[in-house]
């Protein structure tokens, strides 16, 4: 057999040789967008890329034996050896530098399995095989054809100017250098390595991974950040053109170099304040680092997150170079490339699209990326999986927008994570319309660099709110005899309730008092294609600048920072500070009429079970939620404006509770650093705290039992292509908690979760029935 005749590929097929270099042309376009990060530099000696590079030209050189060429080509089903041990055996004849050749090895054998631990684990495998099992098992080898591929691979090296060696023509056994080299490996990394050691073998790890799926996605990194130079005076035009200039804390914003911390109220142009920051360090990064930056703005829900990706495509005028980062992110380019008059045929091939659109973001070719910090925060978990999510993060910039303060224990991770993407070069800016001086503070403790603190003028900023307090609960018959007024007087009314049940109890006794399609309800627990229906109608009838028309939504948090809507009036459940202000940016957004009411109600308080602590609705924590109530009442009746907003919050975290707030912050930060940030041991396999990890960010979705045909119907709808036909397919799925899975069953034939459930196109999930849903309060439930 000759090099000519060996695959890498069957299904496309593809050549050995191919596939190498192409994943070599990879890696270098990966180098130079990620550049030089400091903290790899020093682990290797300043030959990060350079080892990089040499594993991924050699990655795959394991492919050679007849039993994995069989495989390919049909001959046999499986070969049940891993060909990335086979691959070490053609360094020895590349590499005379014991670093540079170990350091290689780790690049090229960790690219699927890990070293150690969970399934199918190297060491497990052929650790303690002997001499001639090793043979036994990955033999025979082509003789021939392994010399002309030691002779390519040194040869494309010295042309990429690689650090090899050359080396006479001669016999190679490859299997017997692979096995001396892999327990040399082994010995190399038996004792745990330092965190800089172990950090950057997990980098190297990613940088292999990610080069290898670009190359057999055939895909293309992209090589242009438009956050740059040229953004700023592109804003400013974009502005004049409106009749606007850049406000001054915008200005000072652009100016920084270095992490920031920006406090602004809503409708200030905070995220341009964001982005113009951005844009500087970008270009002052690239520089410093020769790389590319990418740049991560997070947000915390996923309507926003759609919604901040068409406005950026829009404002970069490049939807190219923005990607969607969570895990419905085909979903969305889906919803974007299908209209609603479209035909079957065309939706079919909408979803061809989205699936490859969403494949270009999970292969990280955009620059731009708009998510939760949740899915960045995933490249901790390392391994094979995830660690070309950290690589990716390298050099970058991150945005952080309206992250919530009462929740400690995921703002603690957020920070532990932060201290990480600082460490790897990167540079962070914190936005909020709130930003208490307590958050302020936890950032500055997680980061080692200055932070920078900009604040808008809110000085003679307009009042846009009024502020009355009820005493009866949201859904007490007064209250809504009061907001049934409100709509008979033509108001366009927004209804913030704090859990599911009573934002559909709310939404069924006011609905009738307007036209049917002049009511909403949104939350988190309906079918992907109906929430979708739904934002979109919101927007179009309550969006700025759509004109004042008069209309009822009724939603629960879900409304705080994912749609761009104004209202006349707000009617809410009390809720932590921070919840509230941003419920009260639904009103009067622009400031365009005299303060218009925002009227609060009372929390119900009781456990989420028959025991435990009191929450407000089944939702917050009790203490600050009481503590925000008791600074409400100083103020009812009242006009409110932007900086009493940011006393009022200070006030709260100034108090006892403030500082146990501080405490479990910093706790949540320790047990996340503890937990996942130690990389002592980076080739241990992390299995089992990626469950871990799914337990504390990530939902589980279901479809309800009487879509299951259909959702079936739509997985093989789209004719070789598994992926566009689940595509469609997921429109039936409904978000869940991921501790509700016990409500769900599992069928393993369509690989999704069934929901006995009733359930409507405008009110959402209803009553789960089955025995495991007596245990869980309806309010909890949804």
């Amino acid at each position: 057999m000759k090099l000519r005749d060996l695959l890498a590929k069957s299904q496309p097929r593809e050549s050995l040789t191919s596939h190498l270099a192409a994943t070599l042309d990879g890696g270098i376009a990966l180098r130079r967008r990620v550049g030089n990060v400091q903290v790899l530099d020093e682990a290797t000696g300043g030959l990060f890329w350079a080892v990089a590079c040499l594993a991924m030209l050699c990655h795959d050189a394991g492919k050679i034996p007849d039993g994995f060429q069989f495989m390919l080509k049909g001959h046999i089903k499986a070969w049940g050896e891993r060909h990335e041990v086979v691959s070490l055996g053609f360094l020895p004849a590349l590499l005379e530098d014991e670093q540079l050749l170990l350091w290689t090895a780790t690049g090229v054998a960790t690219h699927h399995r890990s070293l150690e631990g969970g399934r199918g684990a190297l060491l497990s495998l052929y650790g303690h095989a002997t001499e001639t099992e090793w043979r036994d098992r990955l033999q025979p080898i082509p003789h021939g054809a392994a010399i002309e591929l030691r002779d390519w691979l040194l040869d494309i090296a010295q042309r990429s100017r690689l650090p090899v060696v050359e080396v006479p023509s001669r016999s190679l056994d490859v299997i017997e250098e692979a096995r001396q080299l892999f327990d040399r490996l082994c010995q190399w990394w038996e004792l745990s390595a330092s965190d800089d050691r172990g950090l950057t073998a997990v980098l190297l790890q990613g940088a292999v991974t990610l080069a290898d799926h670009v190359s057999s996605a055939h895909g293309v990194l992209h090589m242009h950040q438009p956050l740059n130079g040229d953004f700023r005076p592109h804003l400013e035009n974009a502005l004049a053109g409106r009749g606007h200039e850049l406000r001054p804390h915008q200005t000072e914003a652009a100016a920084l170099s270095g992490h920031l911390l920006l406090r602004a109220p809503t409708g200030s142009g905070k995220t341009e304040a964001g982005l113009l920051w951005a844009a500087t360090q970008a270009t002052e990064m690239a520089v410093r680092t020769g790389g590319i930056p990418r740049v991560f703005l997070t947000l915390p829900y996923l309507a926003s997150i759609n919604a901040m990706a068409v406005r950026l495509g829009d404002l970069l005028q490049n939807e190219e170079l923005v990607g969607v980062m969570h895990s419905r992110a085909a979903s969305f380019h889906l919803a974007a490339a299908v209209c609603s008059d479209d035909d079957e045929e065309q939706h079919v091939e909408a979803a061809r699209k989205a699936v490859s659109r969403a494949a270009a973001t999970r292969l990280f070719r955009e620059t731009v990326r708009v998510g939760t910090p949740y899915q960045i925060l995933r490249g901790v978990l390392a391994g094979p999986a995830h660690s070309s999510t950290l690589i990716d993060a390298a050099n970058s910039v991150f945005v952080l927008d309206e992250l919530h303060a009462y929740d400690p224990q995921r703002l603690g991770y957020i920070l532990a994570t932060a201290g990480l993407w600082e460490k790897l070069g990167g540079r962070i800016a914190v936005l909020s319309a709130t930003l208490p001086d307590a958050l302020a503070g936890a950032f500055r403790d997680a980061l080692k660099a200055p932070i920078h603190l900009v604040e808008a003028d809110t000085a003679g900023t307009p009042v846009r709110h009024r502020l009355s307090l009820r005493d009866r609960h949201l859904t007490d018959r007064k209250s809504i005899e009061e907001m049934r007024q409100r709509l008979a007087d033509g108001e366009a009314v927004l209804v913030v309730a704090n859990n599911v049940a009573d934002a559909q109890l709310m939404f069924a006794e006011l609905a009738p008092a307007v036209e049917e399609d002049e009511a909403f309800l949104l939350h988190s627990r309906f079918r992907r294609m109906d929430r979708s229906a739904l934002e979109t109608a919101i927007n179009e009838r309550f969006g700025v600048g759509r004109g004042r028309h008069p209309g009822l939504v009724v939603a629960t948090q879900v409304v705080e920072v994912s749609l761009d809507v104004d209202f006349d009036c707000l009617f809410t459940s009390a809720a932590p500070l921070e919840a509230l202000l941003q419920r009260f940016g639904r009103v009067n957004r622009i400031a365009a009429r005299p303060p218009a009411d925002v009227i609060v109600h009372p929390a119900a308080f009781a456990p989420r079970r028959a025991k435990g602590p009191d929450f407000a609705d089944g939702v917050y924590a009790r203490i600050p939620v009481e503590l925000g109530w008791n600074i409400l009442n100083r103020y009812d009746g009242e006009a409110v404006d932007e900086t009493q907003a940011r006393i009022w919050l200070d006030d709260v975290y100034g108090t006892d509770w403030g500082q146990e707030w501080r405490t479990e912050v910093e706790h949540h930060r320790r047990t996340f650093s503890d937990a996942f940030l130690g990389f002592a041991h980076p080739f241990v396999s992390r299995e089992e705290l990626a469950e871990r990890f799914d337990e504390l960010f990530d939902g589980t979705e279901a479809v309800l039992a009487q879509d299951r045909d259909a959702y079936e119907a739509d997985l093989t709808s789209v004719d070789g292509n598994r992926k566009a036909g689940r595509l469609l397919a997921e429109r039936y799925l409904i978000p869940m908690p991921y501790w509700a899975a016990p409500l769900t069953t599992w069928e393993k034939k369509l690989g999704v979760r069934i929901l006995n459930a009733d359930y409507d196109e405008r009110f959402g999930l209803g009553r789960i029935r089955g025995p495991a849903a007596q245990t869980y309060q309806a309010g909890e439930v949804l």
